[in-house]
């Protein structure tokens, strides 16, 4: 049995969908439930119920899960025990940084990183919200900002920051409002970021624009947040995107854009900071973990 075999396994348990799960991992679902059925074979047992509207753990399977997520974790755990059982006095602290972070969140940060400078020196890394979790759950960052939610069991979560979200629209189409109702973009195609870029919350919040009478869509890929601005600049589409003027997401704003409140419609987006339940408890990163909680007793709200 490979350490893969019990990673696709959990992925399936955890999707209970044999293509969200394949998306997950990055390959196709074919493969993927192929080496699910080499480790049935090996372990002698179904894992899964499997029909074509559903997928169900088995007694055997939903016994294996807690088994397989704790033999991962500690594999997971490999890295970081012996770079703490061999660290040297001062130690390196990698946090993932999603794009977009806002500039008073980077300001806590900063904060964050002088409060333990005596006994780590805080380093950012670039990512997606996707990746970055993942290289936490792997050992290869300590920690991640990120776009919540995020559903993994074996991290924990501690809310950092909330921004209220508007309406990206063509300035010239909207010249004098001071706000917009779901109503006044119909006639627009919402234009969704490239899929592999966007956290989850906005593929819900894309979910609630459709059932509110936001049919049309602009799906991009590989162009980057700087594609969206060309649709809305353009006057092709609409995006949603941070209110306040200094979210760092105004840097992608070309002519002809604004981005507007909405009348009818609340969105946000929450941001996170994600480590391991295993460092943090009592792990290498027990005092991070302590001194970030106070920096961030009340989560910023823009």
């Amino acid at each position: 049995m490979e350490l893969l075999h019990l990673r696709y396994f959990v992925a399936v348990a955890e999707e209970l969908n044999f293509s969200a799960a394949a998306r997950k991992l990055h390959m196709a679902a074919s493969p993927l439930s192929q080496r699910i059925k080499d480790l049935e074979h090996e372990l002698g047992r179904p894992l899964f119920d499997r029909s074509t509207h559903h997928v169900e753990l088995t007694p055997a399977g939903a016994a294996l899960l807690p088994i397989a997520r704790d033999v991962l974790e500690r594999v997971g755990s490999i890295r970081w025990r012996l770079d703490q059982a061999t660290k040297p006095d001062r130690t390196t602290v990698f946090v993932g940084m999603p794009a977009g972070v806002h500039p008073a969140l980077r300001e806590r940060l900063n904060v964050l990183a002088e409060r333990v400078e005596d006994r780590f020196e805080v380093k950012r890394w670039p990512g997606t919200t996707a990746d970055l979790v993942a290289a936490v759950k792997d050992g290869k960052l300590a920690l991640t900002l990120a776009r919540l939610p995020v559903q993994e069991s074996s991290l924990d979560t501690l809310h950092v920051m909330t921004e209220r979200l508007g309406a990206v629209v063509p300035a010239d189409q909207f010249e004098g409002r001071e706000s917009v109702k779901l109503a006044d973009l119909a006639d627009l195609a919402y234009a969704k970021a490239p899929e592999e870029l966007i956290p989850s919350y906005f593929e819900q919040l894309d979910r609630q624009l459709h059932e509110l009478g936001i049919k049309k869509r602009i799906q991009l890929s590989n162009t980057g947040y700087q594609g969206t601005s060309e649709i809305v600049s353009s006057g092709l589409g609409f995006s949603v995107s941070m209110l306040d003027e200094d979210s760092s997401m105004r840097g992608y704003q070309l002519e002809n854009m604004v981005v507007l409140p909405f009348e009818d419609f609340r969105a946000q987006l929450d941001t996170g900071l994600l480590w391991r339940h295993d460092r943090g408890a009592d792990g290498d990163l027990k005092d991070v973990i302590a001194a970030a909680r106070d920096i961030f007793t009340e989560p910023i709200t823009k």
